[in-house]
């Protein structure tokens, strides 16, 4: 399993990072725009859907962003589009996880492949505007969800249950403890201050946010992003759960699907793209 992940992450460096270092935004962003048709199919397949209905799902995935794309809207500020997306995560993320494994498949098939196809238009949309606007703007809204999976890892290994007297969601998640999200949440306050003082081009999202609202909003967006970043988690958790399957597919031979690697970054892209359009 190990040597399967390694050199799994081994090649998908090999192809993300040319296209996330290119001059040109277009190579990253159509590698983005893949994986997101991926994440489609491995959706549908989560909901139930054949294998003939889940490739039509990516397909539509593909169409949408294109059009998105051939319309100009990665070269346009979308302020009101990523305040409603904003809305919508996290009302519907509590919604759902309010509803737990037993409330996904009382919602109508329709709907929750809509909204999952929806989701995830968003996050290319946001993922290909942040590399837009540069590769540190992107890598810091990448490493502020890798940094609060990484605190939240250990900080759960290391003090899981010892400071909290029940499990953060043990219907969805049950390996997930308070104190792992704590510790997500430490980790990425640390990660925001130390790249603001080590910081001398200004791009990046903290920098931004910093300059149009100062340090106290700054970690307090951060606290925020790093929440949602667990929402991500756990809506995925639940839907796999409700779909009786550990990965959203193999895809990525020891790392799961393409879902499982993204779930976290889905609410994070357009919240991250809300923040500094506000």
């Amino acid at each position: 399993m190990l040597k399967q992940r390694v050199i799994t992450a081994i090649v998908l460096l090999a192809i993300v990072l040319p296209a996330l270092f290119y001059r040109s935004a277009a190579p990253f962003s159509a590698l983005a725009l893949l994986l997101i048709a991926a994440g489609a199919w491995e959706w549908a397949r989560l909901n139930g859907d054949g294998p003939g209905r889940a490739l039509l799902t990516g397909l539509a995935c593909v169409v949408l962003c294109g059009m998105s794309w051939y319309l100009g809207l990665l070269d346009r500020p979308l302020p009101l589009l990523w305040r409603l997306a904003g809305a919508a995560w996290v009302l519907a993320g509590a919604w759902l996880l309010r509803g737990g494994v037993a409330g996904w498949p009382r919602i109508p098939r329709a709907v929750r492949l809509g909204g999952g196809v929806l989701a995830l238009w968003l996050a290319w949309l946001a993922v290909a505007q942040a590399r837009i606007i540069g590769i540190e703007f992107l890598l810091s809204v990448l490493l502020l969800v890798w940094v609060a999976d990484i605190g939240a890892y250990f900080a759960g290994k290391a003090f899981g249950g010892r400071f909290s007297k029940g499990k953060l969601a043990p219907a969805i998640s049950p390996g997930k403890s308070w104190e792992g999200v704590w510790g997500g949440m430490t980790g990425v306050l640390v990660l925001c201050v130390a790249w603001l003082v080590l910081d001398v081009t200004g791009e990046s999202l903290y920098a931004r946010l910093a300059a149009q609202h100062g340090l106290v909003v700054t970690l307090l967006a951060m606290v925020f992003l790093a929440a949602l970043s667990v929402v991500g988690d756990l809506v995925e958790s639940l839907i796999k759960r409700s779909a009786g399957v550990k990965d959203s597919s193999g895809l990525l031979p020891g790392h799961g699907g393409v879902l499982d690697r993204v779930d976290a970054l889905l609410p994070v892209l357009p919240l991250a793209m809300m923040l500094v359009t506000v």
